[in-house]
């Protein structure tokens, strides 16, 4: 069954003895990151902090530029002030899906490899790679089924509009937002659901990037250049109405579901919340904002809405990222949020970024897993995939496949290479079906054994994550793949054979096994 709101989660992993409630005083302002770093590390569990208490936020647009210069300290003390301390109105709750048993009650399962294998069951694996997207989807009718019968609903009142502040009421200032690291730009709001919609299609996209608090009404909107709350504002600033402003929203909480969906890999003008509903086998309740014609799910604990203005930027971060260095302070649009609706008693949802693992290497393992189904209509080939946590998901990939002929792992690179948010991948390592490429051992053993740098490697470029500071242009940089199959003839440039992996004779562990329990071992 499908939670109805965030906090039914939360009690539910208070039952499950999965949260752990926190009364003593504890600071927004990098205390909080660093009891949550602790123990998301150490595999521990959700976290309800009660009494959040720390030093109030000064007005006015935050000098990100000192930051960058290497004078932290200068910088935050435009932001707080130290003598003025705030008792913040609601606890916030983290860590939420920071295990795989958490991630896994998030999305309503015993474990979110059952969403896969829903998605297995309802879609017919071709014989050759669709052309794109829109072609798998025609290969999955019992699928389009399911998606039709779990799409949103309007509903007219939701909890999320319980209390509604607008203009002078509105403080962003009075929200109990992180500042997770020494020398971030200011308070982040981090598990952000941003919502908006195209200009031209009306068709509407639920990203996660990044908020900025800036001040009492003003947040920095860290979309990227990949991102599609960045072509809607491109779009909306091509429109031929005077005022091209985009409307956004900004929500915190409901059926965790919900963000799991708004960071999910789908492609263009598939709507989030429809998966959302294919996840938790309900519909979504969307209800209409106060100030601005975007619909929110009605079960969210807090909503901000407002608009960017596609022509306005502001410099935006330091921020302590997923990638474990602090992205640096760019110009990005500004949110002006002209109204607040919440909960009567909400909580603040919350994560944190930084070297992994962390919260989100769980909640990008389970975006691998469910998704394998739908990477596999259009690259067949493949058997299995490992995005390792330790390298962020985007730089590093683990593939085996059924290789059918020469240079078929080549093929497979290129077609990841081609593939939504894969194509951002730096290093593709391509194996043989029968490796176990969830194994680290067995997977450098493999590439160990098989690879010749000289010979078995393809060097590309295309674009990267916009936050990869090692990349030499900005969001564009260098790939690389590694064929760490068995050379076929054809591939191998010598005349000897390619040996045979070492393995036993099955008659003879099958009698092994029959004799082992009077062997004493």
């Amino acid at each position: 069954m499908p939670y109805r709101d965030f906090q039914h989660f939360l009690d539910t992993l208070a039952a499950k003895g999965e949260l752990k409630r926190i009364t003593e005083p504890v600071s927004p302002y990098l205390e909080i990151t660093e009891v949550a770093d602790r123990v998301m590390k150490a595999g521990g569990p959700a976290l309800l902090f009660e009494n959040v208490v720390g030093p109030s936020q000064r007005l006015g647009t935050p000098d990100a530029k000192s930051a960058v210069m290497g004078h932290p300290s200068i910088h935050q003390s435009k932001i707080y002030d130290p003598n003025s301390q705030i008792s913040y109105p609601m606890p916030v709750a983290i860590n939420t899906m920071g295990t795989r048993k958490r991630m896994s009650m998030a999305l309503s399962c015993g474990d979110f490899e059952e969403h896969a294998e829903r998605l297995r069951s309802l879609i017919q694996l071709p014989a050759n790679p669709p052309e794109n997207f829109a072609e798998a989807l025609k290969l999955a009718p019992k699928l389009l089924e399911v998606l039709k019968s779990t799409k949103p609903k309007e509903v007219k009142h939701g909890v999320c509009q319980e209390v509604v502040m607008k203009g002078d009421e509105v403080d962003l200032t009075k929200l109990p937002v992180l500042t997770c690291w020494p020398e971030d730009g200011g308070p982040f709001v981090t598990l952000p659901m941003v919502f908006t919609h195209d200009p031209k299609t009306g068709k509407r996209n639920v990203g996660m990037y990044r908020v900025q608090i800036q001040g009492k009404n003003e947040c920095g909107m860290h979309w990227q250049m990949h991102k599609t709350g960045m072509r809607h504002m491109e779009d909306a600033a091509s429109t031929d109405k005077e005022n091209n402003r985009l409307q956004v929203a900004v929500a915190l909480g409901g059926d965790p579901a919900y963000m799991f969906s708004a960071i999910s890999p789908l492609p263009s003008g598939i709507d989030e919340m429809v998966l959302a509903g294919f996840l938790r086998k309900e519909g979504v309740s969307m209800v209409k904002c106060k100030t601005i014609d975007v619909s929110v799910p009605a079960d969210c604990e807090i909503v901000l809405e407002g608009w960017v203005d596609p022509r306005e930027r502001r410099l935006e971060g330091p921020f302590g990222d997923h990638t474990g260095y602090y992205s640096l302070a760019e110009d990005f649009p500004v949110f002006h949020v002209t109204c607040v609706t919440m909960r009567e008693k909400p909580v603040w949802p919350a994560t944190i970024v930084g070297q992994p693992p962390m919260e989100d290497g769980w909640m990008g393992k389970a975006v691998e897993r469910i998704f394998m189904p739908l990477i596999q209509m259009t690259v067949p080939e493949i058997v299995d995939m490992n995005l390792p946590v330790e390298a962020c998901f985007h730089n590093v990939a683990f593939v085996s496949i059924k290789k059918k002929y020469p240079g078929h792992a080549f093929k497979a690179m290129n077609a990841i290479w081609g593939l939504g948010g894969l194509a951002f991948t730096k290093f593709v390592f391509v194996f043989d079906e029968d490796t176990n490429v969830q194994d680290f051992g067995e997977v450098l053993f493999r590439i160990g054994a098989n690879c010749d740098p000289g010979r078995d490697t393809l060097h590309s470029r295309g674009p990267v994550d916009q936050l990869d500071h090692a990349a030499q242009i900005e969001g564009f940089g260098g790939k690389v793949g590694f064929d760490c199959t068995h050379k076929w003839p054809g591939e191998r440039g010598f005349q000897r054979d390619f040996p045979k992996l070492i393995t036993m004779a099955d008659d003879v562990k099958r009698r092994v096994d029959e004799l082992w329990p009077r062997l004493g071992l």
